[in-house]
């Protein structure tokens, strides 16, 4: 019997031993991922176990260990050649050796310790865009995105609380978008953390002496008058888009909502309208049509026909595409409002819709059904099922 030194500890183990006694470091194990050792110094390591080879020259650090990454066929020689990456470096063979092992063991991203923020960006978008309902919230991820390229080359691990609120801090943007960027870096963090890209989550203690992203402070909402909607039904003919305000003040969709409905979903004969977006109660909601606004809405879906168009409203003259976003619906709405001398803003249209609904006496938890507004009540959310009619009648109920 012989005597050896165990790699891990340096203690003196038997050559018979499988296991060192004193740290339980694998010494002669068949089926252990550790190479053997002989005469004290490893055999050849197992096939697909990597490979150590000490370079040439002085270094602090001669000793590489490598693990094979893939395969590839050069088309010249035809020979197979392997790409390889490099684990690290290390003082000693037996530094290396453990490295290697340790990484067979629980294998991990080598790049992490190098991936750039875009590169996380990349990474975390690709799992977390298929997950939203809707382009523009897409929109409103890149282009919170787009005010961070100061931080897009640097490596995630040398990223620090500072860099996150000056980027923020000095980003010429309004605060909401400084609240999105914000908003972007908690999720991309969380991302990093999960997958070992880095230690800590600097995302969540940003701002920890007083959050400086202050939202400007919320102005009134003022539902329109009687007399600006008579001004809206007599000018549907004089300007482009008074009608679409108009199925907005008299059906409740989110602006955002009322831009992306499709034709398929507006059904005509049984007079509904299906959308709706943001909550759970929100998506995938009935909306009665109007009796007011029916006519509009069959001279879009004639319109939309013509254009070949699957969405119910739509622009010819708009860029990159002829259907309608919110952002387009905004500048579609301004123009109205400045050809009529008005003052409102696009969610006024919902708002109206609902302070119109109440003074009409519309039954509460129906007026919650068509707007997509959570019901708290037990007995009307699981027990009481409303029909169509119902909520037809209801939405009757609203005058001109």
């Amino acid at each position: 019997m012989a005597l050896l030194k165990c790699p891990e500890c340096t203690h003196d183990v038997s050559d018979k031993a499988l296991t060192c006694p004193n740290c339980g470091y694998p010494m002669n194990m068949p089926s252990s991922t550790k190479p053997r050792i002989r005469n004290g110094k490893p055999t050849k390591l197992p096939n697909g176990y990597g490979t150590i080879y000490k370079m040439s020259g002085k270094r602090s650090k001669p000793y590489r260990a490598m693990k094979t990454d893939k395969w590839i066929l050069d088309p010249v020689t035809g020979k197979s050649k392997q790409i390889r990456f490099t684990i690290g470096y290390y003082q000693s063979r037996e530094d290396a050796m453990i490295a290697l092992a340790n990484y067979n063991e629980n294998p991990y991203d080598i790049k992490a310790d190098s991936i750039t923020f875009s590169e996380v960006y990349e990474k975390w978008s690709e799992n977390y865009f298929p997950t939203l309902s809707n382009p523009s919230s897409v929109r409103t991820v890149t282009a919170a995105y787009a005010y961070c390229n100061g931080l897009y080359d640097m490596r995630m691990k040398d990223i620090k609380v500072s860099h996150l609120e000056g980027t923020i801090l000095n980003a010429q943007v309004g605060d909401s978008t400084k609240s999105r960027m914000k908003s972007l870096f908690n999720m991309m963090y969380k991302y990093a953390v999960a997958h070992d890209i880095v230690e800590k989550d600097y995302a969540s203690v940003m701002f920890a002496n007083g959050n400086p992203i202050k939202r400007s402070r919320t102005k009134e909402v003022i539902p329109f008058s009687q007399e600006e909607i008579f001004l809206l039904w007599d000018n549907l003919d004089n300007i482009a888009f008074a009608d679409m305000i108009l199925i907005g003040i008299y059906s409740g969709w989110r602006p955002q909502e009322l831009a992306i409905l499709k034709v398929a979903d507006i059904d005509i004969k049984v007079g509904t309208m299906l959308g709706g977006l943001k909550t759970d109660a929100g998506k995938n909601r009935i909306v009665p049509i109007h009796p007011l606004i029916r006519p509009l809405i069959e001279n879009r879906i004639k319109e939309a026909t013509a254009m070949q168009s699957e969405f119910l409203f739509n622009d010819a003259n708009g860029q990159q595409g002829t259907y309608m976003t919110y952002d387009k619906y905004r500048k579609r709405f301004e123009k109205v409002m400045k050809y009529l001398k008005l003052t409102h803003r696009p969610h006024e249209t919902r708002h109206t819709f609902i302070t119109k609904a109440k003074a009409c006496n519309v039954d509460e938890y129906i007026l919650k059904l068509i707007v997509g507004h959570a019901i708290d009540d037990i007995t009307e959310k699981v027990y009481t099922h409303r029909t169509i009619d119902q909520l037809r009648a209801e939405m009757e109920k609203i005058t001109k």
